[in-house]
């Protein structure tokens, strides 16, 4: 026989093996598609076929209750950007994720490294943090609008108490952007907490001691040197999670605004329900909403990007 030639009973018997194994890779892939299939249809059915409802929306100039439906183009785009109130509704939300992010991440983490490092009472102060996150926000608005009321509220009562003049927190165009602001970073405070306690609890005690044994004996040096660079990953979780949440800023300007004064507290998300479901402007509410998700999934790619190279795994 020639060499290199198999002879007929080892090239059937490789056939053969070739064959089930083809077969049996495609029982895995039936296998596969049936246990994937129901979460298949449901991701369409939830997500992707509402997104594209919502991006062809719109293009018409579609309001509740109306029967005809007419095909505008960018036209509704190109009334939101014209718009200047519009326009600040943007800029508001940039500024209130830029403050609560930055405000909720670096509180959290000085919290979580501050539990960590008490001797007894950790669990307590878990628990006491982490209350905003387990309560109804609508009800605890109540509490902040005694708390921030003119007259009655007692943040006033105590300013005037040390001869300060209190604000209308609120109503005021000044005041009204940094007061919510400061609810969002508290909103977003004991959930953050968690993640970084979760992040300190993974990282091995060997290397702090390593670090003191090369010099690092200030609590401030070890902190730099071992803590802030292995939170990194955690880090870059928080602010994407935080930005998303920010961005979902809804609650509090429902509640305890209403985008007022002269829509100086206006978001996008309060602005897409106004729109839609105030004055049943169904395409101007979806061309909103198509905006707030790609400024959205924008900077959340570029926070993942540029974050990314500094995180270290």
């Amino acid at each position: 026989m020639p060499l290199g030639e198999e002879y007929p009973e080892t090239r059937e018997g490789n056939d053969v093996r070739l064959t089930g194994m083809l077969s049996f890779e495609k029982r895995r892939e039936r296998v596969a598609w049936l246990f994937a299939g129901p979460a298949t249809l449901l991701l369409i059915a939830t997500l992707i076929l509402p997104s594209l409802t919502i991006f062809i929306f719109a293009l018409t100039d579609w309001q509740f209750g109306q029967s005809a439906v007419r095909f505008v183009g960018l036209a509704n785009f190109v009334e939101y950007f014209s718009d200047p109130q519009s326009r600040q509704t943007l800029i508001n939300t940039l500024v209130y994720v830029a403050v609560t992010v930055t405000g909720s991440v670096v509180l959290s983490l000085s919290v979580a490294v501050l539990i960590e490092s008490l001797p007894f009472g950790r669990t307590f102060f878990r628990a006491v943090y982490f209350l905003p996150v387990v309560s109804t926000f609508v009800a605890m608005a109540t509490v902040w609008e005694l708390i921030l009321h003119p007259t009655m509220g007692l943040l006033n009562i105590s300013l005037r108490f040390v001869g300060l003049a209190g604000y209308d927190w609120l109503h005021d165009r000044s005041t009204v952007m940094p007061t919510l602001c400061l609810i969002g970073i508290w909103e977003m405070l004991g959930f953050n907490m968690v993640l970084f306690l979760a992040g300190l609890k993974a990282i091995p005690r060997d290397y702090y001691e390593a670090a003191e044994i090369d010099g690092a004996s200030s609590a401030w040096s070890r902190f730099w040197t071992v803590t802030w660079p292995l939170l990194g990953p955690t880090t870059l979780f928080v602010v994407v999670i935080s930005a998303i949440r920010a961005f979902r800023v809804f609650e509090s300007v429902a509640v305890l605004t209403r985008g007022d004064p002269g829509g100086a507290s206006d978001v996008l998300l309060y602005s897409i329900y106004k729109e839609g479901f105030g004055f049943l402007r169904i395409g101007y509410a979806s061309a909103i909403t198509v905006i707030f998700l790609l400024t959205l999934l924008v900077l959340t790619l570029v926070q993942v990007r540029f974050a990314d190279k500094k995180v270290h795994y």
